[in-house]
């Protein structure tokens, strides 16, 4: 019931910078938890930011100090603000949901989008 759609990627050069949108619609609400996670080929997926329904946020070593995640609740709109990006950024990017009462818990997903491009070059 809840559909992320995500918009903004490209192609950028090294200390460039992108803006991430996930529209988000269907029975979601400020009770879920939301978050990107990035995949590179030959790599596993990972996390790279949350938030959570107080603001809350967490990102992952990689990219702390250059990406910064928001939600704007009245819009439905998640949002990854990326800067200084360098080639090992280049990756798909999806944004995700989970409700908080069990992602608090797991830390998993169960909501994805499809995913936006970002190729970084140097």
């Amino acid at each position: 019931q809840v559909h992320l759609v995500e918009s903004g990627g490209g192609s950028v050069q090294a200390g460039g910078s992108l803006r991430l949108s996930c529209a988000a619609s269907g029975d979601i609400d400020s009770t879920y938890c939301m978050g990107w996670a990035r995949q590179a080929p030959g790599k596993e997926r990972e996390g790279v930011a949350s938030i959570d329904e107080d603001g809350s946020t967490s990102y992952a070593d990689s990219v702390k100090g250059r990406f910064t995640i928001s939600r704007d609740n009245a819009k439905n709109i998640l949002y990854l603000q990326m800067n200084s990006l360098k080639p090992e950024d280049t990756a798909m990017y999806h944004c995700a949901a989970e409700l908080c009462s069990w992602w608090h818990v797991r830390q998993e997903y169960n909501y994805w989008g499809q995913g936006t491009q970002v190729t970084v070059s140097s």
